[in-house]
């Protein structure tokens, strides 16, 4: 991205930019003062009453610090207990790695078919229709979050509406673009009344989400949401507790931040967003080097 265009998506969040005194030791990456996400003006086209609002059937509340134990297993309760332990999921094992080809078109086919039939759990009888998933297939970077709101069960894609927006603004910030990353959620059906997921439906979609990772062979996967985080590190370790750390998945790093519809709900939040959002972009650059 040009370095004006990235000052324009940093100036429209509301983000000072500054210049690097070493602008080589850094490169394709955003340094800014987490001013916030979004300037005054903004925020009020995101409708600023979210801050204070009561749950809606689209973005219920969310507390994203929150310890949730309703879907708590002993088994599962393995987080990490300081911020140098890196916690991974037995769930999912380390992906053998292979050249990507042209045959993985028909497997991406016949999962997304697979995906549409799909009758495990009683969320078949509720849904609009599926979300697969939407992005680039070879993508480097991975992001995961929970399950289908409202508008991804009408549209069938996932982090569409206002969330969607302002994670897309997310992506920008750290120099790419939605078409870039590859999106999925751990859950293909929109609960009803956009609760939590439970147990069961988690470990039906469980295969679903582990054959999309193989397929793409991420770099990176962000987990985005305290719900996501927990769920693919099972782990009822609260989001506070899961950030600035790198964890693994399937033999990938991971890393969390906060979900969306939370943060237009927590301005003052988004400044940790962005700091999360560097760290990752930091994980991944080691990655390359």
């Amino acid at each position: 991205m040009e370095k004006s265009v990235r000052l324009q998506y940093l100036e429209a969040m509301g983000i000072d930019a500054w210049e690097l005194r070493h602008p080589s030791i850094v490169t394709e990456q955003a340094v800014a003062a987490p001013v916030g996400w979004a300037s005054q003006s903004e925020a009020h086209h995101f409708d600023a009453a979210d801050n204070e609002a009561a749950p809606t059937a689209e973005y219920p509340a969310v507390d994203e610090t929150a310890t949730d134990h309703r879907h708590a297993e002993p088994a599962l309760q393995t987080a990490a207990s300081d911020s140098s332990c890196i916690s991974e999921s037995d769930a999912f094992a380390p992906l053998p790695h292979h050249p990507k080809s042209h045959t993985d078109d028909q497997a991406w086919k016949d999962l997304q078919h697979e995906v549409a039939i799909c009758r495990a759990c009683a969320l078949c009888e509720t849904r609009t229709q599926t979300v697969f998933g939407v992005g680039n297939k070879h993508a480097t970077w991975l992001l995961i979050g929970e399950a289908p709101g409202r508008d991804e069960d009408l549209q069938g894609e996932p982090f569409v509406g206002r969330a969607g927006q302002l994670l897309n603004e997310m992506i920008r910030a750290i120099g790419m673009r939605r078409e870039q990353v590859y999106i999925a959620n751990m859950l293909k059906c929109r609960p009803p009344n956009n609760r939590d997921p439970r147990a069961e439906e988690v470990d039906a979609c469980h295969d679903f989400l582990k054959r999309q990772i193989e397929l793409i062979q991420p770099k990176l996967i962000v987990a985005v949401g305290r719900i996501a985080a927990q769920n693919l590190l099972k782990t009822q370790q609260p989001l506070a507790r899961l950030r600035g750390i790198r964890h693994e998945l399937a033999g990938i790093p991971l890393t969390v931040v906060h979900h969306p519809a939370y943060l237009l709900r927590s301005l003052p939040e988004k400044a940790k967003a962005w700091e999360d959002l560097q760290f990752a972009l930091s994980v991944y650059q080691s990655l390359e080097t």
